[in-house]
């Protein structure tokens, strides 16, 4: 029997409806901030991550689908989106005027990592990235966006997590200190940390690693060697943040996974499962676009997981409501062909219905809405087309009741016996 790629897995079903109601309510979310959809190619050149990510990043150097096509071209499946969206701005002159952009975006990426409860290969997030604008006041409506999506899909406890990684300019003096505690205490870290240190010192402090966070213990401060800039944005960052009633919390170890980040770095932390944890990370990239071959243009911008957000939002408020979508029942040939009819009109009215296509009689047809928990089957055979009605039968009660024909959709949208009112999207 054929099986899914390891790693790789079907969304349907109770997940499927939560991934649905999270992309469509940040796409509601995003949209009142002005923030417009960006879809880019799952494949890219793999110079966009290298230039991008970092050299000595694990996403890079361990975990990235990588390999050459037919033509000869060196190409990955994308492991993040920001690199892509730059590439795609770049591409496309999003940076002629200085205008700022604000995009978003929501699919899937790929990272050959090692297998863990709730992580997979192929795993889905939704991203926003904001163009053209330096300032902590982008960063922290950005934040806000983020924070009321999360609310509104139903999470309460939730703080920020935050610091600033500095500038290229100021972090030499920062790494000379770090090098000079890392080496006094050397074997107590991973091989990973001792190739890192090499590397960017900064992703030491991003090992998961227990002992090394351990190791840790005293380590010197990023924001200790902050340039008056780069303190002076941070500065302001937590005072618009307590301005507007966000809560956030310091974080000297925060630096994220990604070597392009400068200044701010965050990450949102939530307590509605209990212990608290990571749900979404981003920060500021204002050299990434030049990086990557485009003009000098600041960014920002943060991804979540899908995956995991949907698995919170289940253990938090239970499964997501399946939508009420009535079963229509025809019993003999002429009621077939007037519930096509029928069908259509409700459709193109906006009003969902379901068509029993197979012929069934009336027994096995509701025995098959019972078990796939329909409460509404409306019912037309040859007497209610005599009469030109239909019998609204309601499963859970056993209740029915006639509906004129010509009056049906306007039931549907007010309800009877406790239908729900269904909104219409024509």
């Amino acid at each position: 029997m054929a099986q899914s790629v390891k790693g790789m897995r079907d969304l349907f079903g109770k997940e499927m409806r939560w991934f649905q109601r999270i992309e469509d309510t940040a796409r509601r979310a995003f949209e009142r901030h002005g923030y417009q959809e960006i879809r880019t190619p799952i494949l890219e050149e793999s110079e966009v991550f290298h230039r991008s990510v970092g050299e000595g990043s694990d996403i890079v150097n361990k975990e990235m689908y990588e390999f050459t096509d037919r033509g000869g071209r060196e190409v990955v499946m994308r492991p993040e989106n920001t690199a892509g969206v730059v590439r795609a701005a770049i591409q496309h002159q999003f940076f002629a005027s200085s205008d700022p952009r604000l995009l978003y975006y929501i699919g899937p990426m790929f990272r050959y990592e090692r297998m863990q409860a709730g992580r997979y290969r192929q795993f889905w997030q939704i991203g926003a990235e904001t163009f053209g604008v330096a300032t902590p006041d982008a960063e922290v409506e950005s934040l806000v966006m983020l924070h009321d999506f999360l609310r509104e899909l139903g999470l309460r406890q939730l703080e920020f997590s935050i610091n600033s990684v500095g500038t290229p300019e100021c972090r030499p003096a920062f790494h000379a200190a770090f090098r000079a505690f890392f080496e006094s205490r050397a074997e107590a870290f991973c091989e990973d940390c001792r190739r890192r240190i090499q590397i960017n010192p900064m992703r030491v402090l991003d090992c998961k690693n227990a002992s090394c966070q351990a190791a840790l213990e005293g380590h010197p401060l990023i924001t200790d060697h902050l340039d008056e800039d780069s303190r002076a944005h941070h500065g302001r960052l937590k005072l618009l943040l307590d301005r507007l009633g966000v809560p956030y919390r310091e974080n000297p170890r925060l630096v994220r996974g990604l070597d392009y980040y400068t200044r701010t770095a965050f990450e949102i932390l939530s307590s509605d499962l209990g212990a608290q944890s990571a749900l979404v990370g981003g920060g500021r990239y204002d050299g990434l676009v030049k990086q990557l071959g485009g003009p000098d243009v600041p960014g920002f911008g943060w991804s979540i997981g899908l995956d995991r957000l949907a698995t919170v939002l289940q253990q938090v408020a239970g499964d997501a409501p399946e939508p009420e979508v009535p079963l229509l029942i025809p019993m003999g040939p002429r009621a077939s062909e007037r519930a096509l009819v029928l069908a259509r009109e409700l459709w193109e009215a906006g009003h969902p219905v379901r068509l029993e296509t197979r012929g069934l009689n009336l027994k096995k047809a509701l025995a098959t809405a019972n078990r796939q928990g329909v409460r509404l089957a409306l019912l037309l055979g040859e007497g209610e087309l005599d009469r030109g009605v239909v019998a609204a039968k309601f499963l859970d009660t056993g209740a029915q009741e006639d509906w004129p024909l010509a009056d049906l959709p306007n039931r549907l949208a007010t309800g009877g016996r406790g239908w729900p009112q269904v909104t219409s999207t024509s």
